[in-house]
């Protein structure tokens, strides 16, 4: 039984959804066999929420007032930094990003408590998080600075990127994401 992703997202946004992990199909094509496990799983993980070294998200958080232009400013979700030489109010967050005190790998292996899959994950999770932001002020964008909480309901749209291995393997997540 194919379903298609549209199908799938129908099911996510009425809270329908069924997901299961890699291990855990298993236990349930035991139980139920191939057929009924297929109509009755909507989606199978095969990944985990960890952060990849080239997964991230990419946020359009919308026009604040006044207007700020991000791009060719500095941005900080949860003090880790953010990409934004992308245009007006659109914002990457990598997954590997590390707030500018972190000590990162100096005594190794390093601890790496907290990062920018952390903050993808809170965002995913409904969570507020902190926007700090400082741009050069323009005519039509005078803000110079902001800082606000930002989350999936207050923004423009969310998407997460995972160009470093199948976007299957967080499918469930990304559907999550898209707005």
């Amino acid at each position: 039984m194919t379903k298609t992703i549209a199908e799938i997202n129908e099911k996510i946004g009425k809270g329908q959804v069924v997901v299961v992990t890699a291990e855990e199909i298993i236990e349930v094509v035991a139980k139920k066999g191939i057929e009924k496990a297929a109509k009755e799983v909507d989606v199978v993980t095969t990944g985990t929420f960890s952060p990849m070294c080239s997964s991230g998200a990419f946020l359009n958080i919308g026009h604040s007032k006044p207007r700020i232009k991000l791009g060719g400013g500095k941005a900080y979700l949860n003090d880790v930094p953010a990409y934004v030489r992308l245009a007006a109010v659109d914002i990457f967050i990598g997954a590997t990003g590390l707030p500018e005190d972190d000590p990162r790998n100096r005594s190794y292996p390093g601890e790496f408590s907290y990062g920018g899959g952390h903050v993808i994950e809170e965002l995913v999770a409904g969570k507020d998080v902190r926007l700090v932001a400082t741009a050069y002020g323009t005519d039509c964008y005078p803000q110079r600075k902001m800082e606000t909480l930002v989350n999936l309901d207050g923004i423009n749209e969310a998407v997460l990127f995972n160009p470093g291995f199948p976007i299957s393997n967080w499918g469930h997540r990304q559907a999550l994401m898209v707005k």
